[in-house]
């Protein structure tokens, strides 16, 4: 970042001109005089004291000049200092927004992939896998977690009925293991995030596990569209109309 400098060239000059001014007169004042000063009949200066007092209050009013220089160039030297602090601090927010709307277009693009790849539900549990291992490395290309855990469970026996532990690639770590009913519940897990769907009138439901203590609220409605997803592929695989359809569909298939 490039930073101001300080040129304070019109103040410089400005004071120049007043000590070129003052060095004239001290230079003309022994000829100013050339005799005592008359100012009564009583009040007689002589030569010499009147110009060693000129040259006095001269003397000291270029020390004045001086200090008033100094606090100008102090005072300025602040500002430009501020005005480089501020522009730090506009840069770093620029930067930190360009980072967020870039966080902001990944999670838009990743939304897009799920709901636009929905387009042929699980018919085997080998789909339903893949499914699952889908929808983990969205979440882990989302949130800066090392694994994810998605979990189907039933909430009247508190049983899980389906789960798949997902790691980031290259990395390895022990199973979580976390209660359904602390799950069902809705109890509060230490270092950890947990999101649920939100369909209430099913006797299941599916969660995802993050090892984090916190999430943003756009990860965190990002998940949550996820989980709901995921609950509802679930439903429909397991659904006895959907294979009973699928069964009536091959029956009146023409030979």
């Amino acid at each position: 970042m490039k930073k101001l400098n300080f040129q304070p060239s019109l103040l410089q000059l400005f004071y120049l001109i007043i000590y070129l001014i003052l060095f004239f007169i001290i230079i003309i004042t022994p000829k100013l005089f050339n005799g005592p000063v008359h100012l009564s009949e009583k009040l007689i200066f002589g030569e010499e004291i009147i110009e060693v007092s000129l040259l006095g209050i001269l003397f000291l009013l270029s020390i004045l000049i001086l200090n008033l220089y100094k606090h100008e160039a102090y005072k300025q030297k602040e500002l430009i200092k501020k005005i480089n602090s501020d522009k730090k601090t506009a840069d770093e927010r620029l930067i930190d927004s360009y980072q967020y709307i870039g966080q902001i277009n990944v999670q838009i693009q990743a939304i897009k992939s799920i709901f636009n790849s929905t387009n042929k539900f699980p018919e085997t549990k080998n789909d339903l896998k893949k499914t699952f291992l889908f929808f983990s490395e969205r979440v882990l290309s989302i949130v800066n977690t090392d694994w994810v855990l998605f979990r189907i469970i039933n909430s009247n026996t508190q049983k899980t009925i389906k789960e798949q532990f997902e790691t980031r690639q290259g990395f390895s770590f022990n199973y979580p293991h976390i209660s359904n009913k602390m799950i069902i519940e809705r109890q509060p897990f230490l270092s950890f995030t947990i999101v649920i769907s939100n369909p209430e009138n099913l006797n299941i439901l599916s969660c995802c596990i993050l090892p984090i203590d916190k999430i943003s609220n756009d990860e965190r409605v990002f998940i949550q569209a996820i989980t709901n997803e995921v609950i509802m592929l679930f439903v429909i695989f397991n659904s006895s109309y959907y294979k009973k359809t699928n069964k009536i569909l091959g029956e009146n298939k023409p030979n």
